[in-house]
């Protein structure tokens, strides 16, 4: 499967202690080994995905939950974010690196 950046993909998602996985959505925001996590919890702190940008539901972009993936995680794509939505992740993700810096 071909994917690219500014994709969310559906992804089998390994535990970090490898015991389990969980298939979870998450933004193809580099190439297609880096992605950022999607959650459903509104809650939480991050960029706001809806029902219009192609989600299943709304949902948050967790700009702190960046990381690669082996390329046969990716089980499909969900939807390709519209450029308005891929330009305010990377301004948001050029603020945070500043700020770390």
């Amino acid at each position: 499967m071909e994917v690219k950046a500014g994709q969310v993909v559906l992804i089998d998602f390994p535990f970090i202690d490898n015991s389990s996985s969980k298939v979870r959505p998450a933004f193809v925001w580099y190439s297609d080994f880096v992605v950022i996590g999607i959650t459903s919890n509104l809650k939480m702190s991050g960029i706001l995905l809806t029902k219009k940008d192609g989600l299943y539901k709304d949902s948050i972009l967790k700009l702190n939950y960046i990381f690669t993936l082996p390329k046969d995680s990716i089980i499909q794509e969900i939807c390709y974010l519209s450029q308005e939505k891929r330009k305010e992740i990377y301004l948001r993700l050029e603020t945070l690196i500043k700020d770390i810096l």
